[in-house]
């Protein structure tokens, strides 16, 4: 045991309950990630499991909160990559960042729904406060602050993030022309915030 797992193990014992409950619902939908599956999976008691999560809400809600961590180191990781190795790096962020936003929703569409389709107790950009989900709008606010040219930062961090989400729930619905995917992401990339 670490550290960090305090004296009972309890902190390490909720992140293996929460990775393997996100396992189970990329793997066979949210129905699958059951008290008892997960205790068996996990080998923790199943009484513990429901004082930690006494409902699935409770256990999606802690899911959805780690994939907003994930989600904003990947988002981090992709403005420091883009400022390593551009020219005008600051302006180069948003592009990296719209491709990693957008493959990691589309790699983890559960954990992505749970975060923000069925968890409407996490806000994003209004008054995100701290935490992970303040995390991943204050990455894309730094994307797109160079870009805001007199605009405000924080709105214009809104509209991209409800631009990202709306292209990755219509694209996944099958409502948006397949063939014009590429040509999508490129304009959210470089044409719709472009300075006025």
């Amino acid at each position: 045991m670490s550290p960090a797992d305090g004296a009972d193990g309890v902190p390490a014992e909720r992140e293996r309950v929460v990775l393997a409950a996100r396992e189970l619902a990329e793997a066979e939908g949210w129905a699958a990630a059951t008290h008892r599956r997960l205790a068996e999976r996990t080998g923790v008691d199943i009484e513990a499991l429901y004082r930690r999560f006494p409902d699935p809400a409770a256990l999606m809600s802690a899911v959805a909160v780690r994939g907003f961590a994930d989600l904003a180191a990947t988002l981090a990781a992709a403005r420091a990559a883009a400022r390593a190795t551009a020219v005008g790096a600051d302006r180069g962020a948003w592009p990296a960042v719209v491709a990693a936003y957008l493959d990691f929703a589309y790699a983890s569409p559960e954990v992505y729904d749970a975060m923000l389709a069925h968890t409407s107790d996490l806000t994003l950009g209004r008054d995100p406060g701290p935490g992970a989900p303040g995390a991943a709008f204050a990455e894309l606010r730094a994307a797109l602050a160079p870009l805001a040219a007199g605009r405000d930062a924080d709105t214009l961090a809104e509209v991209g993030w409800a631009l990202l989400h709306g292209t990755v729930m219509l694209t996944r619905g099958g409502r948006l022309r397949p063939d014009r995917q590429e040509q999508r992401e490129e304009m959210i990339m470089s044409g719709v915030f472009a300075g006025p």
